[in-house]
C-alpha cells in the first residue's frame, strides 16, 4: 500500500539524543510540512500530571487484547505485567493524509513493524563511545549508579542491531547529528512514491502540457 506520506522508526539507547534531535526536527519542519509522533496505546494506569491522547492512549486490558484480535496493532509488547502498542489505523490515517509519522521504539518493535510495513524506514542513533554514554546518563542527575549501569548494559544490547536499520546517525555533535536526520527525513519525502502522490495534479498537467 503506497501512501502519501512516510513512517519514521527512530531507534538508540538511552543516552543516545534521540529525543533533543527529535524535538529540534519537528520544531523546523514541522512548520512546513506535516509530521507528528505516533501515541501508543497502553494498559498501565496514568500518572500524575499526564493527559490520555498525549502521552498514551490509556485503555484496559480487555480492550487491548480486543485490538490485538482486531490486528489493529503494528507492534506490541507486554512490559512488566502491561501492554504497549501502535495503532495501525491511527498511523496509517495519518500517512493516507499526507502527514509523516514518527515512532519512539525499540529494535524488537522495529522488527514487528517492518514485517507488517515494509515501506518504513527506520534510523538508528549512536552514540560517540560508550564512555560519552555513561557520562550522558550520569550527567541527568536523574538516576542511581545502579539504574546507569543497568542502562548501559541494555544499551550494549540495542547497540548490537544497528545493521538492521536503513540509515545510522552518529551523535557525536549534536548539531551535526540534526542536519542528518533532517537530511534523511528530506531526502525520503522526495522519494518517486510519495512525490507521485502527493504532486499528482502537477505531474498530471506538466504531462498534458497545461
Amino acid at each position: 500500500m503506497n501512501f502519501a506520506a512516510n513512517l519514521f522508526i527512530i531507534s538508540a539507547a538511552s543516552g543516545a539524543g534521540k529525543s533533543t534531535m527529535l524535538r529540534r526536527l519537528f520544531a523546523e519542519l514541522s512548520p512546513v510540512s506535516p509530521m507528528k509522533f505516533s501515541v501508543s496505546h497502553t494498559t498501565r494506569a496514568m500518572r500524575e500530571g499526564e493527559t490520555n491522547g498525549v502521552e498514551y492512549h490509556f485503555v484496559t486490558q480487555e480492550r487491548f487484547r480486543e485490538m490485538i484480535a482486531e490486528n489493529d496493532f503494528l507492534e506490541w509488547a507486554e512490559v512488566f505485567g502491561n501492554y504497549y502498542g501502535t495503532s495501525r489505523s491511527a498511523v496509517e490515517e495519518c500517512l493516507s493524509q499526507g502527514t509523516d509519522v514518527f515512532l519512539d521504539i525499540d529494535w524488537q518493535g522495529a522488527r514487528q513493524i517492518r514485517k507488517v510495513f515494509p515501506g518504513a524506514r527506520s534510523v538508528f542513533i549512536l552514540p560517540p563511545g560508550l564512555d560519552e554514554l555513561r557520562r550522558r546518563l550520569e550527567g541527568r542527575g536523574q538516576d542511581s549508579p545502579e539504574i546507569i549501569a543497568g542502562r548501559m548494559e541494555k544499551a550494549r544490547g540495542e547497540i548490537v542491531h544497528y545493521d538492521e536499520y536503513d540509515y545510522v546517525i552518529v551523535n557525536d555533535d549534536l548539531d551535526e547529528a540534526c542536519r542528518q536526520l533532517k537530511a534523511v527525513v528530506t531526502a525520503e519525502r522526495t522519494r518517486l512514491s510519495c512525490q507521485k502522490i502527493r504532486q499528482a495534479d502537477l505531474i498530471s498537467r506538466l504531462l498534458s502540457g497545461s
